[in-house]
């Protein structure tokens, strides 16, 4: 008899293991996730984004760019992909064209493609971005073209491969800190580095959170993690391809963790800047401190993330101000004083006027939410976004939300309603960005805020 119980024992933990391992069983009780990267690193001398200062092509490699993709499988079924980059920001037509394209290929909802980026100014120029800003020649526009389709096809053939990867895997959430962000429009740069040599703190909103999504397998290893910081990736002004802060951490973490893939998505730091800056060594500094709050983190006492997803996606109208005159344009193209991109920008949409265009009124503005287990919110924002929103949204949906800018489309800075009233850079920059407007109309933030709240309650009560 006992050693009958001894079998039955034996057998039945035998069968529960079996069971456990099959993939068809793991599947209805865990994630499914895959991973998939490539090198993006220009193979030629293109221009380097960001800068309007700049006034040749790159020069070399500080450290490689990549594309990097996490594919998600809930147990229902349903799938997503994030995707993680080295470039400033996608605009439209290219956000569109390789979303249309992830979608058909791969059978997946519009809501469930979430692009990111690093927003590092160290980056390729992509075509039809920020249009007016760069003295490009005409091979030069024929070579960042060319760099493109081949960005887009990357594109679509790693989100491919991560999805052809997906195994079971268990995911958890958490938030690190660090503090290097400082709101550039309350301080002066020069002043900063005095101001923290005193101990003294910055002046204005900042946003120092770290969120922090990791993913393992069902054996324990870390396959990927996913992390955020509402900062520009500015410290560097070279002429190098390089990550900035971003990538130095995302290659400390991968060093640190052999195997896994450290992913970076800008948070909401449009008026928010690394200072000091301006040198490699700060660069790695700050790198290094990002990536040891993402290991704190990781060391901690993480939310385990229960499977299941739900993902929406909306583009709502946001109205322009108004468009420039005839008068004012030419005014700005002939203005010795005015800055070459002005300028530029003035000229081509004098030309488009004469061609008999008609300026769109609005920006069809991107917004996307994720619920990942059961309350772990994303909210994916589109456009180089102010810490005033990721701030906002904290308040209204919990302190654990994340809030991501430059997601699937960067048109333009986004201010809020006090950067709005206070008036400058961040609050009138359309012309940076080449679009036909003065500015963004008044009523902008609480527009957007609709949106997302929509679009929470919507993933909510799926």
């Amino acid at each position: 008899m006992v050693s009958r119980r001894i079998f039955c024992s034996a057998f039945w933990q035998a069968v529960i293991v079996a069971l456990l391992c099959n993939p068809q069983y793991a599947a209805e009780k865990v994630w499914k996730a895959g991973t998939a990267r490539v090198e993006i690193t220009p193979d030629k001398p293109l221009w380097l984004a960001g800068y309007a200062s700049r006034t040749h092509p790159a020069e070399g490699t500080l450290h490689p760019l990549w594309v990097k993709v996490l594919a998600l499988e809930a147990p229902d079924g349903a799938r997503a992909i994030i995707l993680a980059s080295d470039v400033l920001g996608y605009p439209r037509a290219m956000s569109e064209r390789v979303c249309a394209d992830l979608v058909a290929r791969y059978k997946l909802d519009r809501s469930a493609v979430f692009l990111t980026s690093s927003h590092t100014h160290s980056g390729p120029v992509l075509s039809g971005a920020l249009p007016d800003i760069y003295p490009i020649d005409a091979s030069q526009l024929a070579l960042i073209d060319e760099y493109s389709l081949r960005l887009e096809r990357s594109i679509a053939d790693t989100a491919g491969r991560a999805l052809s990867r997906l195994a079971p895997a268990r995911m958890y959430a958490g938030h690190g800190r660090t503090t290097f962000a400082v709101n550039r429009r309350n301080n002066r740069e020069a002043e900063v580095p005095k101001l923290l040599g005193q101990g003294l703190e910055t002046k204005g909103p900042v946003e120092h959170s770290v969120p922090v999504l990791a993913v393992h397998g069902v054996d324990g290893k870390l396959l990927a993690v996913l992390f955020s910081y509402a900062c520009h990736a500015t410290t560097l002004d070279t002429y190098q391809w390089c990550g900035d802060y971003p990538g130095f951490a995302q290659a400390e973490l991968e060093a640190r963790y052999p195997g896994a893939l450290a992913m970076f998505h800008a948070g909401c730091g449009a008026d928010q800047n690394p200072i000091p800056r301006r040198s490699v060594a700060l660069c790695e500094r700050y790198g290094h401190m990002l990536a040891a709050a993402v290991e704190e983190t990781l060391g901690g006492e993480l939310m385990p993330l229960e499977p299941g997803l739900a993902t929406a996606f909306r583009r709502v109208e946001l109205d322009y101000e108004r468009h420039p005159t005839r008068e004012e344009l030419k005014e700005i193209e002939s203005a010795s004083d005015a800055a070459a991109f002005r300028r530029h920008w003035a000229g081509r949409l004098l030309r488009e006027l004469d061609a008999g265009s008609r300026f769109e009124r609005s920006y069809p503005y991107p917004v996307q939410v994720w619920r990942l287990g059961g309350n772990q919110l994303w909210i994916g924002l589109g456009g180089e976004v102010v810490v005033d929103y990721a701030l906002r949204f904290k308040r209204e949906f919990g302190p654990d939300a994340w809030v991501t800018g430059y997601a699937n489309d960067v048109m333009a800075y986004i201010p809020s309603a006090r950067i709005q009233a206070e008036g400058g850079y961040e609050s009138s920059s359309m012309d940076v960005y080449g679009l036909p407007a003065t500015g963004w109309a008044p009523g902008i933030e609480d527009r957007i805020a609709g949106t997302v709240g929509e679009l929470v309650r919507q993933v909510q009560n799926r």
